[in-house]
């Protein structure tokens, strides 16, 4: 069976459940090879074997951390070249794509990003896409080189299916070329103890419904009752009551989650394609004509003040 490259994407060898999806689907399509950069490669290897990475190409460089992205792309082209793969995959975040993106022109190969789903087809790997603003979802395969694909996080369900995750060292030079743009300094970002947005199995976002930063923590308490992300609306991020990292919609985040509960927002289309793709959808809106219960699973019209703090207190009295 044709192997398949999976970027690994982790922190400090803490591999992140987007990775663990990459590695799910790409059973679809052959015998999955994952790529580590980095250190910690045989600690992150027992998790990658576990969900079936046959073998882990590990390379670790100080050029990784010290300069932006090309030195990644110079080692996934060596493992590209090492293994003639029959895809490659990475997830869709900034990084995922813009790697996905310079290696598809180094290789001469088609690239698709934000895929939704993956499985074999005749003539190569299909992945199914979410288009123009969720209005349609399409099907498509690279007809050029080898395919290039990204994933939204949140696609497949992690499936255990363990390997051998055998750790092979990767020859990398990176070049003069790759070193355009260095790093000078970095700022840990502060943490919330909540799931990072584009990776949660459940969001909670507020908008212009809620009427102010000061009236936020509703939506954090419930998020934190059900251990979900905080999410906002771009009227919301654009009055200044909660912080762009959260913006959900087309010029903030785009989501997948598992549930995706709104709070006193209308529905616009803006923030409907950053959302549109979660599994299940609930709205809570005192506006019984809002945009937003067109695409709801279930539909709450009432006052998010009275609705969610009720729905937070039942969230706590039945974990106990």
């Amino acid at each position: 069976m044709a192997e398949v490259l999976v970027y690994v994407d982790h922190v400090d060898g803490a591999v992140r459940k987007p990775t663990l999806e990459l590695l799910t689907l790409a059973r679809r399509i052959g015998e999955p090879v994952a790529v580590h950069l980095g250190a910690h490669a045989d600690e992150a290897a027992k998790v990658l074997a576990e969900y079936g990475a046959v073998k882990v190409l590990a390379a670790d460089a100080p050029e990784f951390a010290e300069y932006l992205v090309a030195p990644k792309v110079d080692a996934l082209q060596a493992a590209y070249d090492a293994v003639s793969p029959a895809a490659v995959l990475l997830p869709s975040s900034a990084e995922g794509k813009e790697i996905g993106a310079r290696l598809a022109v180094r290789i001469g190969s088609g690239i698709i990003t934000d895929a939704v789903d993956l499985e074999a087809g005749a003539e190569g790997p299909v992945a199914t896409q979410s288009v123009f603003a969720a209005s349609y979802t399409t099907k498509s395969r690279i007809t050029k080189g080898t395919p290039i694909i990204t994933v939204k996080p949140n696609s497949a369900a992690p499936e255990a299916a363990p390997a051998a995750g055998t750790v092979e060292q990767l020859a990398v030079t990176v070049a003069d070329s790759s070193k355009g743009t260095k790093i000078v300094s970095r700022t840990p970002r502060e943490s919330t103890g909540r799931p990072e947005l584009t990776e949660a199995a459940i969001v909670v976002s507020g908008g212009r419904g809620v009427n102010g930063a000061e009236n936020f923590p509703v939506i954090e308490a419930l998020a934190d009752s059900l251990g979900a992300a905080v999410g906002a609306s771009r009227a919301a991020v654009d009055a200044g009551w909660y912080p762009h990292t959260n913006q959900v919609g087309q010029t903030g985040k785009s989501v997948s989650p598992q549930l995706y509960i709104a709070a006193g927002i209308s529905g616009a289309i803006q923030h409907r394609a950053g959302m549109q793709t979660s599994k299940t959808i609930v709205a809570i809106n005192k506006d019984e004509e809002a945009p937003i219960f067109e695409l709801v699973d279930y539909g709450v019209v009432g006052d998010l003040f009275e609705v969610v703090p009720a729905l937070t207190d039942e969230v706590k009295t039945r974990k106990g």
